[in-house]
């Protein structure tokens, strides 16, 4: 049900991808900076993490994207140079019809240390969005089909900061896909609130990027409604920041029963399975893969072609508390 929340109007009303265009995108996170919290990643990037190695490793894995059929992008602000990686790319490449998102919210703080104690710092004021809307522009060398905040929650303020509602509806009004991505247990909250956001009476969001796997769905209900009422609608960490590979949780391919089944039943790898699965949501219009190695691309693709059985796999549902516990405990690597 929609609870009455008003469609977007005007270009923000059209699909977000070309028509014929896959329903997978390639997410950035894995592969602008160093480290990251996926599991096993610093082993899948290998010894060699300087900036020209991810640059080189990045336009790779896009050329390899783009060869596939993919046509979204998306990569943040705290991602480290994802988004000059980007901008390079499209420049050299000419991909002009390429669909391109960020986010804004996070600043990028490690330095190219895998050890730092932080790695990025989230910061959801007005001025953090003045500074980084231009960087954006900057390093992507185009305006963002799609700009979201950054992990919004409700503790941070920012869907009720008149100011950042104010600026987010002037970039709506000029043709930007304004949104926000959601993470924690409480991503349903989240998203509710801002599908009843206004700025003079119009909601200047029309997009949201949330977390949805076989473990954590519970945000399901909420981006249903979304896309009744006319959002884009992104599924991010479709497998779990590795947990849903054959990786598993603790690198020695402890995969979930049900999964390690369903995987086996239609020959391919479990990442697949958990992709398809995200894919066949009828309010999914876009699902994010995170690969950083042609192996872990290659699996994900896959997804495209399966169709998996929902019901073997409903039972791997974890309490949202419990999922996003372990998730934060994850060490960057």
């Amino acid at each position: 049900m929609s609870h009455g929340f008003a469609p977007p109007a005007g270009p923000l009303a059209q699909p977000l991808l070309p028509p014929g265009t896959p329903r997978l995108g390639l997410g950035l996170a894995a592969l602008g900076r160093p480290a990251y919290i996926n599991l096993g990643h610093g082993a899948a990037l290998g010894p060699d993490k300087a900036v020209e190695d991810l640059r080189a490793r990045t336009w790779a894995m896009l050329d390899r994207a783009w060869a596939a059929g993919l046509r979204s992008f998306d990569a943040a602000r705290s991602y480290g140079e994802a988004e000059a990686f980007l901008g390079g790319w499209l420049r050299a490449r000419g991909h002009a019809e390429a669909v391109v998102g960020s986010k804004w919210g996070y600043t990028y703080v490690a330095d190219w240390r895998m050890d730092a104690p932080t790695h990025e710092v989230k910061d959801h004021s007005l001025a953090t969005l003045e500074r980084q809307w231009p960087e954006t522009l900057a390093r992507l060398g185009r305006v963002p089909a799609l700009y979201l905040i950054h992990s919004a929650t409700l503790e941070t303020g920012v869907l009720e900061d008149a100011g950042v509602l104010a600026r987010l509806a002037g970039l709506a009004a000029g043709g930007v896909r304004v949104g926000l991505s959601t993470s924690g247990p409480r991503q349903a909250d989240t998203l509710r609130r801002a599908l009843a956001a206004r700025v003079d009476g119009v909601n200047p969001f029309s997009a949201v990027q949330a977390t949805w796997n076989l473990l954590e769905p519970s945000a399901g209900a909420a981006l249903a409604e979304a896309h009744a009422a006319g959002w884009t609608v992104v599924v991010k960490e479709g497998v779990a920041n590795g947990r849903l590979t054959a990786h598993g949780l603790s690198g020695a391919g402890d995969v979930p029963p049900a999964l390690a089944a369903e995987a086996a039943r239609l020959g391919v790898t479990p990442d697949a399975v958990a992709l398809a699965a995200a894919l066949a949501q009828s309010w999914a219009d876009l699902v994010l893969s995170g690969a950083a190695t042609p192996e872990h691309l290659q699996g994900n693709l896959r997804a495209l072609d399966l169709a998996p059985d929902l019901g073997a796999l409903a039972g791997l549902a974890e309490e949202p508390e419990a999922y996003w516990r372990l998730r934060s405990a994850l060490s960057w690597t």
